[in-house]
C-alpha cells in the first residue's frame, strides 16, 4: 500500500532511517539546539523523491518541523517538483513558497538543493531585482539565496541571465560571511566555464578585495598560471 501524500508520512519515512551513528554527523552542520533525526544524506534524497506528489500544502507544513531533515526533505521536494513538467503558475506557487518561508532555512545546503532550479528556474528571462533584495538581507543564507539561485543561469545558455549573476557576484564580492562568501565562489567557478572572458573581467576587478577562500573557490578551473596571477 502506498503510503499517504501528508507532510506525517514524509516524516515517518525519514524517521524509518534514523542512525545514531550517523547523527554527529548531520549535527556538524546544524546550530547547537537545532533538532535532528540522524540519516544518512543519500536515504533523505531517497525518500524526498519519492514524495515528489506531495502537495504544496503538505510541503509547507513539513517546513513548519522543527528538525532538520524534514525540513531539508521538503527544500528537496521542491527540487524535484520543478524538474518534472509543471505549468508556469505551479513553478510561481514553488518560488513563491521558497522565498515566503526562507526563515525555514537553517543550512547552507537547504538553499543549494533548492535555489538554483526553485528560484534561478524560475527567474531565467525575468527581472533578477528579488535577487538583489535577498543579497541586501541582514541574514546571510538570504544572500547565499541570492548568489546561488543564479548557478542555474551557468546551464540555461542565456548571457542576459549570466551577466545579471556576474552583477549580483560584484555586490557580494567583500561579503564577510564564509557560507556567502564560498558561495560567490562557487557561482564564479561555474560561471566562468559558460563565460571565462567575462569571469576575467569580473576577477580583473573584483579579485584584490575578495576574501582569499572565495577566490580561491572562483579561480579553480582557470590556468595554473592566471590562477598565480590573481592570488598575487
Amino acid at each position: 500500500m502506498d503510503a499517504p501524500l501528508t507532510a506525517d508520512a514524509v516524516v515517518t519515512a525519514l524517521e524509518a532511517h534514523r542512525d545514531e551513528n550517523e547523527l554527529a554527523t548531520v549535527r556538524r552542520r546544524l546550530a547547537a539546539d537545532e533538532p535532528a533525526i540522524g540519516m544518512r544524506m543519500a536515504d533523505l534524497f531517497a525518500t524526498a523523491k519519492s514524495f515528489t506528489s506531495l502537495p504544496l500544502d503538505e510541503v509547507e507544513a513539513l517546513l513548519e518541523h522543527p528538525a532538520y531533515e524534514p525540513r531539508m526533505a521538503a527544500f528537496c521536494i521542491l527540487d524535484f517538483q520543478v524538474r518534472g513538467r509543471l505549468d508556469d503558475e505551479a513553478r510561481t506557487e514553488r518560488y513563491d513558497l521558497y522565498l515566503r518561508r526562507h526563515d525555514r532555512i537553517t543550512t547552507w545546503d537547504m538553499v543549494d538543493r533548492s535555489a538554483p532550479r526553485v528560484v534561478g528556474g524560475h527567474l531565467v528571462g525575468s527581472s533578477l531585482a528579488p535577487l538583489h533584495k535577498l543579497a541586501d538581507s541582514a541574514v546571510p543564507l538570504e544572500r547565499r539565496t541570492a548568489i546561488t539561485a543564479p548557478l542555474y543561469f551557468v546551464k540555461s545558455g542565456s548571457f542576459a541571465d549570466l551577466a545579471g549573476g556576474f552583477d549580483l557576484a560584484a555586490r557580494l564580492a567583500t561579503d564577510a560571511e564564509p557560507v556567502v562568501q564560498n558561495a560567490v565562489g562557487i557561482f564564479l567557478k561555474h560561471a566562468g566555464t559558460a563565460d571565462e572572458a567575462g569571469l576575467r573581467s569580473f576577477l580583473d576587478q573584483h579579485a584584490a578585495s575578495m576574501p582569499r577562500p572565495g577566490l580561491r573557490l572562483a579561480i579553480e578551473k582557470l590556468p595554473p598560471g592566471v590562477r598565480a596571477a590573481y592570488l598575487l
